[in-house]
């Protein structure tokens, strides 16, 4: 599945001047086991890539977890050349770049409309951080369901997240844990159930969808859907040097992405989670496999009110600080005017 690309100069070498245009691209998806790629990644790049350029292209799909290596190394690797495309949560990827945790601020996005217009005003400076950073260029960003929380123990709302280990699904979700009086820790993903099972984690923070997926429900028992992680954006991105050795007629991946994977993964994001907590907790109808029992703790509005105080008061920021005032006056030129909210206002 893993190649190394020939570069441009290579390429044109053995060809006698003429660079060779892949015919097949190799593929790194997201997580294997959650819908997203199950749903949206496996489909598009088995079936739609083929029928939208007419042929022109194919791919090897695998995933990062199936490969074996961390969701942080993934653009890495891109950037490298080591596979042609690549997919995961953008937040894996912020420890290159502060700037990137810009793309998934939590909280301030209430439902599927309003995170898909921060994530397309964000779009410009996620692009330029990619060519920047990983050598690659940006074809789509689709999202995961709002990052909520799951706890192996009893809570009865935000307050008790005090004094609690919580795993954070980024970093930004890191410091507005700990803004809260948690303590935000990292542990991947795949470790988790294990993690909260023995003990060193309180609860722990992902896509509702995600966690039905990946049977977190077998070692936590109470669920607080108030949106404390984003929406975890991932991004497909593509090695620019492959990019920009396609045809025309192959560059129309990047129409095929946005039309065939990112529209219905966020077409079908509103709703997904009322479906899943209801698949978690069993109120309501469960339309992807049998409901379970966690109790459903009801975020209120002074739980939003005080987690968006924090992250106003203090996440942003922090964030602005690392990052640098040039992106702060981005973000408060774009996502911020989506958003009603401006760092250092």
């Amino acid at each position: 599945m893993i190649r190394t690309l020939l570069t441009l100069s290579t390429a044109a070498a053995l060809m006698g001047g003429t660079a060779v245009q892949a015919e097949e691209l190799a593929v790194v998806g997201s997580w294997s086991g959650l819908p997203l790629h199950k749903q949206y990644e496996t489909p598009f790049w088995t079936e739609d890539l083929p029928a939208a350029t007419d042929g022109a292209l194919t791919a090897t799909l695998t995933t990062h977890d199936q490969m074996g290596i961390d969701g942080g190394d993934v653009y890495r690797m891109l950037g490298d050349g080591v596979f042609d495309v690549g997919m995961t949560v953008a937040d894996y990827a912020v420890a290159d770049s502060a700037a990137l945790e810009a793309l998934d601020v939590p909280l301030l996005a209430e439902d599927a409309a309003t995170a898909r217009a921060m994530v397309e005003a964000a779009r410009p400076m996620v692009d330029d951080i990619y060519a920047d950073v990983f050598n690659a260029k940006v074809l789509g960003i689709a999202p995961y369901p709002p990052q909520v929380v799951f706890c192996n123990g009893e809570i009865t709302g935000l307050a008790d997240l005090e004094g609690k280990k919580v795993r954070a699904s980024g970093r930004m979700t890191a410091k507005l844990l700990e803004a809260l009086g948690a303590e935000g820790v990292n542990v991947s993903f795949g470790e988790v159930p294990g993690a909260l099972q023995r003990g060193v984690v309180d609860c722990a923070v992902t896509g509702a969808g995600s966690g039905y997926s990946a049977g977190w429900w077998e070692v936590s028992t109470h669920l607080l859907p108030l949106p404390l992680g984003g929406w975890d954006p991932v991004v497909t991105a593509i090695n620019m040097d492959t990019w920009n050795a396609l045809s025309e007629t192959q560059q129309q991946l990047e129409t095929a992405v946005a039309e065939k994977l990112q529209q219905p993964a966020w077409d079908a994001a509103q709703d997904a989670l009322e479906n899943d907590i209801a698949c978690l907790t069993g109120n309501g109808e469960c339309p992807s496999g049998e409901a379970r029992d966690m109790t459903l703790v009801e975020a209120t509005a002074e739980d939003t009110e005080t987690a968006r105080e924090a992250l106003v008061g203090e996440v942003l920021p922090d964030w602005a600080a690392r990052a640098g005032d040039d992106w702060a006056q981005r973000w408060n030129d774009s996502v911020g005017q989506v958003v009603g909210v401006t760092i250092g206002g």
